[in-house]
């Protein structure tokens, strides 16, 4: 008897089957910048931020933690004072490097 009512089950089309669940997808923790430049910050982008080989807006907000608007104000003030070059400017993204004596971008001979 048992494998009578196991039998129409299997061959009932896979309606009756286990239906399948959709994961959730992984969700991305939300990151907490600062939106204030406080002196501390303004000390450490003014120290560090000239010594980057490779400057932009994305790397300033992942290393220094700051706001998209503050790392863009961060990197037009660098670039005033003479500290930072532009290389490449492409719509909104603006990429800089540090103000080297040398340009580490050909080999040398």
């Amino acid at each position: 008897m048992a494998k009578a009512k196991a039998a129409p089950s299997s061959s009932s089309g896979g309606k009756a089957a286990k239906k399948k669940k959709w994961s959730k997808g992984k969700v991305k923790d939300k990151a907490q910048h600062a939106v204030i430049l406080d002196k501390a910050t303004y000390d450490r982008i003014m120290k560090e931020v000239p010594t980057f080989r490779f400057i932009s807006q994305s790397i300033l907000i992942e290393r220094l933690k700051v706001n998209g608007s503050l790392a863009r104000t961060a990197i037009r003030h660098l670039e005033k004072e003479g500290l930072i070059k532009r290389i490449v400017h492409h719509n909104g993204q603006l990429i800089y490097s540090a103000f080297l004596s040398y340009p580490f971008f050909y080999p040398s001979h």
